[in-house]
């Protein structure tokens, strides 16, 4: 499985949604920056669930150890492990449909791949994941604002809180989209041809759980542009390589899976039923996903400000 990400600033995240924690380990940070507990602790407290009926009611403190890598508190330049005990897990819940295929899950996929699973609320696949991304991110946006004032900035799009909780209120989910500014980005940053900034930007949010569609600019409204028009559009990047204007993207994330109405699943023998998910799930998972979002475009501008050293 590939569980890292990175060339220079590299994240290797590890840990189940069920298991006893979470966390990551951050390798090829410069030393010298200043970085603490509470500091990373801001942005995973906008991450955690439980905060109110609009996202998962999973009680997590989600507080994070800094294992290594820090001393006197700052970076030395060695290894950084970071650890989220998971304390909230009921693993119960998932018994009685342990040997059946969730509904747009990766259940069937990671048994037929691996021949085995975890099937506690969906193991290595779920988003709890995310905390090990949220925590990496935060000392890759803390370098790059000191070095360069850079901030990344995401939101919601829209005001669908009714929404959300009808589709709480029924069973059900919705998606949602998140925006995502990044100001001040440092220019001259992208590798050419594969590994242009854009590029690396799409595989960096399509790899968050959920996500469906990418857009960077005026993304897929440009088809409908004229040359003349488009031309004047600030982009923020050029031929992969940002320019240092601010640069803007969307991201799409499905309804969550996990809903509590019945549907039609298969199980390990082939056979058709119908189930009822329980537990504590997002009714739309894209509430929480901002600073996720944040997160992911922090590692990909840091790796590609390392690669730039070279």
């Amino acid at each position: 499985m590939s569980s890292c990400f990175g060339k220079m600033f590299k994240v290797s995240t590890w840990g189940e949604s069920h298991g006893k924690a979470i966390g990551a380990v951050v390798d090829g940070c410069p030393s010298g920056l200043e970085i603490s507990e509470e500091y990373i602790q801001v942005f995973l407290d906008r991450r955690r669930p439980g905060q109110s009926l609009l996202t998962t009611q999973r009680k997590e403190s989600d507080r994070v150890k800094i294992l290594s890598g820090i001393f006197e508190g700052k970076t030395t330049g060695t290894p950084i492990s970071l650890m989220v005990e998971n304390e909230d897990h009921h693993s119960s819940d998932y018994e009685s449909i342990k040997d059946w295929y969730r509904p747009g899950h990766a259940d069937e996929v990671y048994d037929c791949k691996y021949g085995f699973r975890d099937y506690r609320g969906g193991g290595r696949a779920s988003a709890r994941e995310t905390v090990a991304r949220v925590a990496a991110g935060s000392i890759a946006r803390k370098f790059l604002n000191e070095k360069h004032g850079t901030e990344f900035l995401a939101h919601l799009d829209g005001n669908i809180e009714a929404d959300i909780e009808n589709a709480r209120k029924n069973g059900d989910s919705i998606g949602g989209i998140i925006c995502l500014q990044i100001k001040n980005p440092p220019k001259n940053l992208g590798e050419p041809v594969f590994d242009r900034t854009e590029a690396l930007l799409a595989m960096a949010m399509l790899s968050i759980p959920a996500t469906k569609g990418f857009e960077i600019g005026e993304g897929f409204n440009s088809a409908k542009m004229l040359g003349s028009e488009h031309n004047k559009l600030a982009a923020g990047t050029y031929g992969g390589i940002t320019n240092g204007e601010d640069i803007f993207c969307k991201i799409a994330f499905k309804p969550t899976p996990s809903i509590s109405l019945p549907q039609k699943a298969k199980n390990k023998n082939g056979e058709i039923g119908e189930i009822s998910i329980k537990g504590r799930h997002d009714p739309c998972v894209a509430v929480r996903a901002p600073v996720i979002v944040e997160s992911m475009a922090a590692l990909v501008l840091m790796d590609l400000w390392l690669r730039n050293l070279r």
